[in-house]
């Protein structure tokens, strides 16, 4: 049996730039229905927050990892994402490949937060991309950056006041070069974890006389989630959870779902052989043929991938079924219409065929 356990994993209170409480996150994670929220304040790590948080018969695992960057650096590269090191590694924060060395040391797990984090000069927001992607250890990428992904958007004044009101018509899809290099890494033999997260920090912005929290945890929380797929379901020990939660999110065996439009709960991406099935993030071997199967909670546009190439399309599908005869690493894309667009409704990890 297969447990999914959807939550966000990159979040931020006022131990660093976020204006909501550990308690206050837990909450709005409760109420937009999530099962694990991930806290990653920038350069601290906030020590003995880890809990499970309750309302009435709802629960949510709360846990803390850290952001992490060079505050000496100018301009500001190259954010990290550090998972279950259990210790303090901002000293480390100057040097990337020390960093990734470190978290792996210690038996963490790395992602490369926000690869592309465009300039945003009307509004005095720097460029906050990776940049020294010589770096390798790391278990994956941020593949999807809710908050990075709007700064897109923000071509004008008027195109800021809209999407501060009207956020939903905000979000496409992350950016196709972070799609383009995490295929080409796949195409190098590399295991990478896709992740997607929201960035929540709701701050209060303001423009003339107009103050706004903008993004809201609650909003946050039903936008770019990663949802977890499990063989054992949660038992309510903080300690056995995590370790469960974090061993499949480094394995893979996760999907990122954009969950405004729709929940994207019951998403599945499978492959057939002759010796068993695997899911997300495993590998299997090319015999006399893999079939491939995706199904989707509703009707959608379904996108297989082969390393960055379109192997099929189906259109208006909700379960689609091919078979391969070439090794590689093969992922999906589901597209949704919602306020009037296609956009990117869930991203799979890879399943890797070999021969």
């Amino acid at each position: 049996m297969t447990y999914e356990y959807v939550g966000n994993l990159h979040i931020h209170t006022p131990y660093s730039d976020g204006h909501g409480t550990h308690d206050e996150i837990a909450l709005a994670a409760i109420k937009a229905e999530l099962d694990f929220v991930v806290v990653t304040d920038h350069n601290i790590w906030v020590n003995g927050m880890d809990g499970y948080r309750y309302l009435d018969r709802h629960r949510v695992l709360l846990l803390t990892g850290e952001e992490l960057h060079d505050r000496n650096r100018i301009p500001q590269k190259n954010h990290l994402l550090a998972y279950e090191a259990q210790c303090e590694l901002a000293p480390y924060a100057d040097n990337p490949q020390r960093l990734i060395d470190t978290i792996q040391n210690e038996g963490g797990l790395s992602f490369i937060a926000h690869p592309i984090d465009p300039e945003l000069s009307r509004f005095n927001e720097p460029d906050l991309s990776w940049v020294d992607w010589e770096v390798d250890g790391f278990t994956g990428l941020e593949i999807w950056n809710f908050m990075s992904e709007f700064k897109s958007h923000l071509s004008s004044i008027p195109a800021a006041l809209f999407y501060a009101y009207f956020p939903s018509f905000s979000s496409c899809g992350p950016y196709q070069e972070v799609l383009d290099r995490w295929d080409r890494m796949l195409a190098e033999g590399k295991h990478i974890v896709g992740i997607g997260g929201a960035d929540a920090h709701a701050i209060p912005y303001r423009l003339g006389p107009l103050t706004r929290v903008i993004f809201p945890y609650g909003f946050l929380f039903k936008t770019v989630n990663t949802h977890v797929l499990m063989d054992e379901p949660f038992s309510g020990d903080v300690q056995v959870d995590r370790r469960r939660l974090f061993h499949n999110i480094r394995k893979g065996h996760c999907f990122i779902g954009y969950d405004l439009p729709q929940s994207t709960r019951g998403f599945r991406f499978i492959a057939h052989g002759d010796r068993g099935d695997v899911g997300m993030g495993e590998s299997i071997d090319l015999t006399f043929g893999i079939t491939l199967q995706v199904s989707v909670p509703q009707k959608s546009t379904i996108r297989l991938i082969r390393e960055g190439f379109l192997v099929r399309e189906w259109l208006a599908a909700d379960n689609a079924v091919h078979t391969v005869s070439q090794p590689g690493a093969y992922r999906v894309e589901i597209l949704i219409e919602f306020r009037g667009k296609s956009r990117t409704w869930i991203l799979s990890n890879p399943i890797y065929v070999h021969e």
